[in-house]
């Protein structure tokens, strides 16, 4: 017999059929899904080639993150050291001096906090503050001109960061 096996009743089987021949059939209308071989698993070369392609993925994908992460630090950091020059600047002119230090300008609440330097990640007042001639107070004045990061490193262009000139 080819095809479908005839179903047949037999004794003591709680009135389910089984294929002729003794073989055990489907209650399902539909073939089963696996076959012996296919539910032992996947063979190690399967497992290594789905293993190296994962690297391989991982390898192309990381120096673009490492760019990213690092173009979001400068943006970061460009708009702290504007804020503050900024505030450096609008402290100048409402109180006719420049501030002595960083604090000046959270006390006087033109900052509300002085941010963290992205580039150095350490938490806190990490800058590089420029003291100078304060036009102001005259001779012998001084006051807070600038401010910088205090990295040492360099970005895409190969200038540093604490360099208060280009930043």
């Amino acid at each position: 017999m080819t095809g479908k096996g005839k179903r047949v009743k037999v004794k003591g089987e709680g009135g389910r059929g089984a294929l002729e021949g003794g073989r055990r059939f489907a209650l399902t209308p539909y073939p089963l899904p696996f076959t012996r071989r296919a539910c032992r698993g996947f063979t190690l070369l399967e497992l290594m080639i789905v293993i190296s392609v994962i690297i391989i993925l991982a390898l192309i994908v990381m120096p673009l993150y490492n760019r990213t992460v690092q173009a979001s630090k400068e943006a970061v950091l460009r708009e702290d050291l504007q804020q503050m020059r900024k505030m450096i600047d609008q402290y100048a002119a409402d109180k006719g001096k420049l501030p002595s230090s960083g604090q000046d300008l959270v006390t006087a609440g033109y900052l509300h906090s002085i941010p963290d330097d992205p580039m150095t990640e350490n938490v806190g007042d990490d800058w590089n503050w420029v003291m100078g001639d304060d036009p102001n107070l005259g001779e012998g004045g001084t006051g807070l001109v600038n401010v910088c990061s205090s990295s040492g490193d360099t970005d895409s262009q190969g200038v540093s960061y604490n360099n208060c000139d280009k930043w």
